[in-house]
């Protein structure tokens, strides 16, 4: 191949595309050879015509900085991402099995803590967990379903073997990002898409819409379904409006809502107080109730979780679901597939190492400059240190750090991530990309053809999320069976 595919070198790491210079993997071949007859100038135009797009679409999320709160166009990478179908089933099948066990997990932390009895994890690191809510303790919600909504990370190492890099089970974001990544592609590239059996996404709003119906109170049979979103100044409010907007639910903040003597909830409409069934709530546990979280929280709803004990609502994600999104209950996750259903995991864990553990710590201390650590609870990037990228007064400075609170860290070896060709000015480049499939439980289980590909447009760069400079990509699972 030629052009656009001259100085493109696979490096030491697994690409996504290419299998060597100038020799695609075979699912990837009509792309590669798709994108060899456009000249530069033609692939140009496809990239202005993608920022054009999103502009016009107003698809963008809000980076929080010391100079305010900034609100940027999304950064999206035209090229795709590509996985062959059968790799997919596999994969999917994975997830499947882990947020069962998941799930399991959670019912059994707020019931007889079995798990835990039996010596598979140690009492400590719930009753530290600062996602543990005793006030969930004896709670069953619907189908014993507390994380409805999972965003789980894969990451792919130099062999070319997925693993889980962690489970996203408190307010998992960046679907409707997975889903407008689909809708430019469609616009930049349609005579492709034409030509190349790509699995849709597009019925995700539809099977959210599903997952949230089954959840509803005993009894209901259409139920009244919201999005609670914290409001314009959040970091996911094009999502949430998306999201409400796709599924034909009412968009609410927590002024909007109300509890009533009766236990219930209602909406705020002009006419009048109207049951609401389902919550489908983007709020933190912390903000969500100010009766029994924080009670400064302006962005909840005084008695919610009265409602919710009552069994006269539903929420999802349910309260307390993030003690099993814990970095440190993430170790113990091959273990619950094993003692909650019986099987062997499929999809197998990153290597972690727990500072909680005395003889674990002093490992990741020795070999701080060779590892990625990690705080239990923190999300978007923040709070961690890549060993090899790291200068010797970082590592010095987060040794004081880990030491003073060992139970909040986990060391992981850093892994030579998959790369992706991406396109950097004229020119396409390896980055570094990780996966963010979306899982749904209630009544059944769902997982999307794909997911949210993000993609660490600096160089060399390991963090892909958005908030620390990281992109996107469409991400399309092929039918090597063809159209």
């Amino acid at each position: 191949m030629t052009s656009i595919w001259n100085n493109y070198q696979v490096e030491n790491s697994c690409d996504e595309l290419m299998l060597s210079a100038n020799q695609p993997h075979m699912a990837s071949y009509g792309l590669c050879q798709y994108l060899d007859v456009l000249d530069k100038e033609s692939i140009k135009a496809r990239k202005t015509a993608a920022e054009h797009a999103i502009l016009e679409m107003g698809i963008s999320f809000t980076v929080y900085s010391d100079e305010g709160n900034i609100d940027r166009a999304w950064p999206f990478d035209i090229i795709p991402r590509i996985i062959e179908q059968q790799e997919w089933q596999g994969i999917e099948a994975g997830l499947k099995q882990r947020l069962k066990a998941l799930n399991c997990f959670i019912s059994d932390v707020y019931a007889e803590q079995t798990f835990i009895k039996e010596g598979f994890i140690p009492s400590d690191i719930i009753n530290t967990s600062k996602n543990f809510r005793k006030q969930c303790v004896g709670m069953r919600p619907r189908h014993d379903v507390w994380a409805n909504i999972c965003g789980t990370d894969l990451v792919r190492d130099k062999n070319g073997l997925m693993y889980v890099l962690e489970d996203n089970l408190r307010v998992p974001s960046g679907v409707s990002y997975m889903l407008e990544n689909r809708v430019i592609t469609k616009r930049v590239f349609p005579e492709l898409l034409q030509n190349i059996d790509v699995l849709p996404i597009d019925d995700y709003p539809v099977q959210l819409h599903e997952m949230l119906s089954s959840i509803a109170p005993e009894g209901v049979k259409q139920p009244q379904i919201v999005v609670l979103t914290p409001g314009i100044y959040n970091s996911a409010y094009f999502e949430h409006a998306y999201l409400a907007q796709q599924m034909g639910a009412r968009l609410v903040e927590g002024g909007d809502l109300v509890v009533q003597k009766d236990n219930c909830l209602y909406m705020r409409t002009v006419q009048g107080l109207e049951k609401v069934d389902v919550v489908y709530r983007r709020i933190d546990d912390d903000f969500l109730d100010p009766e029994v979280f924080r009670t400064d929280s302006c962005l909840g709803v005084p008695g919610l979780m009265r409602a919710w004990l009552a069994g006269n609502v539903a929420l999802a994600n349910a309260p307390g679901a993030g003690v099993a999104d814990d970095k440190v209950v993430y170790a113990y996750v091959p273990e619950m597939i094993r003692y909650y259903l019986n099987e062997e995991p499929i999809l197998p864990n990153v290597e972690t190492y727990l500072c909680s553990d005395p003889e674990q710590l002093e490992y990741v201390l020795a070999h701080l400059p060779e590892l990625v650590v990690k705080p239990a609870n923190e999300s978007g990037g923040y709070g961690m240190i890549v060993g090899p990228h790291a200068t010797a007064k970082e590592i010095a400075d987060f040794r004081k750090v880990i030491i003073a609170n060992p139970r909040n860290y986990i060391g992981q070896p850093t892994l030579a991530i998959s790369t992706s060709p991406t396109l950097c000015k004229d020119n396409l480049e390896p980055r570094h990309v990780d996966l963010r499939p979306f899982i749904l439980q209630g009544e059944n289980i769902f997982v999307t053809a794909g997911g949210l590909t993000r993609v660490a447009l600096r160089k060399g760069s390991l963090v892909v999320n958005s908030s620390q400079g990281g992109g996107s990509k469409d991400t399309w699972i092929i039918n090597m069976g063809g159209k």
